[in-house]
């Protein structure tokens, strides 16, 4: 009965309120840990010496990491478009619009975007788990104690590698994706990969190319800036490493989606 009575106000709306206020906090805390964060990898890059050999090596990671699972995603994604949209544009007999329209879809938004949420989960994960397990080990505290700035030695590296990886694995799979889309178009519409081909190069403009390339390098950004973050802000031990890889993806995953209506919005008006 006492466990009865005190149910009713573990549910109170003080207590729901009080939690969505604590919540909201904590958001705003982490936008300002993460901007922070920002401004001192900027100032980081300008300052100090850069590490090249960190960066090649950063680099090939994500390269190792993301490559494959980038052009599995894109060659599925671009069959999948395009195996739809000839059952849809065959119900009104337009299915000789297929190649543009895949080019389109896969050039302006599913490259970019499918491209960065893989490198997200596969890359971004791995840079906070990396970094988290330093922060827990206290390898962070050891690179402070020699005088050499963490962020400048872990962030920056990371960061130029993630920005620079991006848009090329945007372009790999912007090329696989259409690939993909031109093996079921061509088998489903019963047109020439030629056709296929100048559907493709007569539709998709430079403008089109490179605003999934813009966007590319934002998300890059915004994945090394939060998986960083995320990870140097660790606590509570091996547990802790395994939440802040959760949020690293999780937080990632959501600016993308949502930074990507902003960037549309602006390159649309630009």
């Amino acid at each position: 009965m006492d466990q009865l009575a005190l149910t009713p106000s573990i549910f109170s709306p003080r207590n729901f309120f009080a939690s969505l206020g604590q919540r909201f906090l904590n958001f705003i805390r982490h936008i300002g840990g993460v901007s922070v964060l920002a401004g001192r990898t900027f100032r980081g890059i300008f300052r100090y010496r850069l590490d090249v050999g960190e960066l090649v090596r950063q680099f090939a990671v994500i390269g190792n990491r993301s490559l494959m699972i980038v052009v599995v995603i894109a060659i599925f994604t671009g069959m999948v478009i395009a195996l739809q949209l000839c059952i849809g544009l065959g119900r009104y007999g337009l299915k000789l619009n297929v190649g543009q329209i895949v080019g389109l879809s896969i050039f302006r938004e599913l490259g970019p975007v499918l491209t960065c949420l893989m490198v997200a989960a596969r890359v971004g994960s791995g840079i906070a788990a990396e970094l988290g397990s330093m922060v827990v080990t206290e390898q962070v505290l050891a690179i402070e104690a020699m005088g050499a700035n963490p962020v400048a030695k872990l962030v920056v590296p990371r960061m130029i590698a993630t920005v620079v990886a991006c848009p090329i694995l945007t372009v790999i799979a912007d090329v696989v994706g259409s690939f993909g889309g031109m093996v079921i178009t061509v088998r489903e519409a019963g047109v020439t990969t030629n056709f296929y081909l100048d559907q493709i190069r007569n539709t998709v403009l430079v403008e089109d190319f490179m605003s999934g390339i813009y966007k590319s390098v934002f998300f890059g950004f915004a994945i090394a800036i939060i998986s960083c973050y995320e990870g140097l802000n660790t606590i509570g031990g091996t547990e802790g490493v395994g939440r802040s890889t959760t949020r690293a993806v999780v937080f990632s995953s959501i600016v993308i989606f949502i930074s990507d209506f902003f960037l549309t919005k602006l390159i649309v008006f630009l």
